[in-house]
């Protein structure tokens, strides 16, 4: 399949377009692979066009099967992740009015998200078994925290205690790291003693 003639009716810039509300007649697999460091192979070869590689993260959703699909007004096309199709590159902590300080992320194609409500973040395993915190983007998608990103807010998280933490299957009365934005404690890891 021709990537170039998919994305040709989307705009290069601009919004997301609403691809949730988007219900295309016309289905099938694709051979794109998102990888766990964010690459996209297309046919055994690594997408080198950034233009492109953005153009496509716009039109791209979750669907209740757990798929993950690129998706236009005529077609959508099963594509394979191995992780999460999104990489959280940048934190800064920004002035709200509403909500005083909170955490504000960024992936690496530049969506913005307010840690919140909304947008909270989860301590989830990777494939390798690792527990790496995620967090809600869009269209039933979520990143994951870079490494570099993780560290920073880590260096800014509190620790607390928490009896009803559920840790390796079992409660048991446990410390974890959190990092306070939009009025919620947002988990980055666990430690079995206090730190």
């Amino acid at each position: 399949m021709n990537l170039d003639t998919m994305v040709a009716g989307i705009g290069p810039a601009g919004k997301i377009p609403p691809v949730d509300s988007w219900a295309p007649s016309q289905g099938g697999d694709m051979d794109l692979l998102i990888t766990l460091d964010g690459q996209w192979i297309h046919e055994g070869r690594a997408i080198e066009r950034a233009a492109l590689v953005r153009l496509l993260a716009r039109i791209l959703r979750r669907e209740d099967d757990g798929h993950y699909y690129l998706v236009t007004p005529q077609e959508k096309q099963r594509i394979r992740v191995e992780d999460h199709p999104f990489i959280i590159v940048d934190a800064d902590k920004g002035i709200d009015g509403q909500s005083g300080q909170d955490w504000w992320l960024t992936t690496q194609y530049g969506d913005r998200i307010r840690l919140g409500d909304e947008h909270r973040l989860c301590v989830t395993e990777m494939p390798n078994g690792d527990p790496v915190p995620e967090v809600a983007v869009r269209f039933g998608m979520s990143a994951r925290l870079g490494r570099n990103v993780f560290y920073r807010l880590v260096e800014q998280a509190e620790p607390i205690k928490d009896p009803l933490i559920q840790h390796q299957h079992q409660h048991q009365h446990q410390w974890q790291w959190v990092l306070a934005s939009g009025g919620i404690n947002h988990p980055l890891g666990y430690l079995d003693e206090a730190p």
